[in-house]
């Protein structure tokens, strides 16, 4: 969380996500951790729209004092426009233990675990790819290690 106060000053990097032990060791799900907090900083930092829909003005007037403001139609409709953290664990005590109990930790890690399974970046259109391997060819060329068997 000591990312929230730099942000707030202006800088536009977030430094040391990943690392333990002062940046002596990395930890993958300690990165999927630290990335949700990024987003969390970077939603924050967008600022909070105040406004009479924000501050449901005419709902408070309509409710009145003391009323069930979660069953009212507008929060439901604006609940998403919250930060939607995915490992942070917001549920009773009770639903989390019934749900397994999983920390912090283990849900960073079985994310990671997903990402490094599952995820599929995203392709490269073909003028790039050949700009790339342009780039690879010359490097090679200039340091003696260039075959034509490499070239794709």
């Amino acid at each position: 969380m000591t990312g929230m106060l730099p942000a707030l000053a202006g800088a536009n990097v977030i430094y040391g996500l990943g690392m333990l032990e002062m940046g002596i060791t990395f930890d993958l799900a300690q990165l999927v951790w630290d990335h949700e907090i990024a987003e969390m900083i970077l939603y924050a930092m967008k600022g909070v729209p105040v406004n009479d829909t924000t501050l449901a003005v005419d709902v408070i007037k309509e409710m009145g004092i003391g009323k069930d403001y979660l069953s009212h139609p507008t929060t439901f409709e604006h609940m998403r426009s919250q930060s939607q953290a995915r490992l942070i664990d917001r549920r009773m005590r009770e639903d989390w233990e019934a749900a397994g109990s999983t920390d912090a930790y283990k849900r960073s890690h079985d994310k990671m675990i997903d990402i490094l399974e599952t995820y599929e970046p995203p392709k490269l259109p073909d003028d790039v790819l050949k700009n790339v391997r342009s780039i690879v060819v010359e490097a090679e060329k200039e340091l003696g290690v260039y075959s034509e068997d490499n070239e794709e």
